[in-house]
């Protein structure tokens, strides 16, 4: 077994979740040690078993027994792409964490890059991709739009045409922490926290095998926890829209008063009236909606439950540092293991 590099905490952690990536992860641990021998520095990497249903649990046991520099976490089921990531934050002891995916889209050799930025003092460096190889033309107008929109949307800078590949300082890592709402947008909570960030530019390429695990029905959902976690722009806009309803709707009424009493004129179908509850009730569905949205998340919120459920480690210990410790969690750092 290969043992640890340095003493107890390593300079670096990679986290990287997983999920039904078998066919990948043979291909990704040969990339792994070919960076790891290049990088010259005291490394760990942190694998977050997403709950996959198919040998990748299997195949990560395999290359952690031989080599004590690889950690494992696996979540009793599948809790999603971002608590993965979270769960990762929570385990990594490194002085820098970087997060990327285990597809090989986020090239090992961007990392080289990321340090060196982090040396020269920046406690964020987030990868910005050039090119997207591999992607649909409707997931890239999509995503486009969706952080530019997001932009918009929220008080705080968030970098455009970026994901989650980025590398953290230990104090950004001690901030992210302390934050441990339910519906989490990781790409927002890092740019929330703030410290001294900068970019690397990469082209990304596409996926070695397997097939993307955002498909529509998560994008749609992902996008919704981001734009709902950091504004409440849509509940103004349901504010805004109910002002513009009611004028409209004193409009309707001068209209009908004047129609019936000054030009004796009365309109005898229903076409109208009909139109006018449809088009009122579709926008007081809307709002309701949009209100749903944000109850649900306090629903969710209240509840207090752990983010995530680790069913079994290998060489995997939780940092239990009280310098690192959640705030207001202690130890806990909102999972639970069995």
């Amino acid at each position: 077994m290969v043992a640890p590099p340095g003493g107890s905490r390593p300079t670096l952690s990679l986290v990287l979740p997983i999920y039904n990536e078998e066919e990948v992860i043979p291909e990704l641990h040969r990339q792994l040690q070919e960076f790891l021998t290049r990088l010259g520095l005291p490394a760990e990497v942190v694998f977050v078993n997403d709950g996959s249903r198919d040998r990748s649990m299997e195949l990560l046991r395999e290359i952690a027994e031989k080599d004590a520099r690889y950690r494992v976490v696996s979540f009793a089921r599948n809790f999603g792409h971002q608590t993965a990531i979270t769960a990762g934050v929570d385990y990594a002891r490194g002085q820098a964490v970087v997060v990327m995916d285990a597809d090989l889209q986020d090239p090992p050799e961007v990392v080289l890059a990321m340090v060196e930025k982090w040396r020269a003092g920046f406690d964020v460096v987030y990868g910005r991709r050039r090119k997207r190889a591999g992607e649909t033309w409707f997931k890239l107008v999509t995503a486009r739009a969706f952080y530019r929109l997001f932009a918009a949307m929220i008080p705080i800078e968030v970098p455009l045409d970026t994901g989650d590949f980025r590398l953290m300082s230990r104090r950004v890592i001690v901030a992210l922490r302390a934050l441990r709402e339910t519906h989490r947008f990781v790409r927002g909570m890092v740019a929330w926290v703030g410290f001294k960030q900068t970019e690397v530019l990469y082209d990304r390429p596409g996926r070695f095998a397997g097939e993307t695990k955002y498909p529509l029905r998560k994008m749609v959902r992902f996008a919704l926890d981001g734009i709902t976690s950091f504004s409440i722009l849509p509940l103004r806009f349901a504010t805004y829209m109910g002002m513009l309803m009611i004028l409209a709707s004193v409009g309707v009424i001068v209209w009908a008063l004047v129609a019936k009493y000054a030009l004796h004129h009365v309109v005898q179908g229903w076409t109208a009236i009909m139109i006018a509850i449809a088009v009122f009730s579709s926008v007081q569905l809307l709002m309701i909606g949009i209100l749903g949205e944000y109850v649900g998340r306090i629903y969710e919120e209240v509840k207090r439950r752990p983010l995530y459920i680790v069913g079994d480690t290998v060489n995997a210990s939780r940092d239990t540092d009280e310098v690192d410790a959640p705030a207001g969690e202690g130890r806990g750092g909102g999972s639970l293991s069995l």
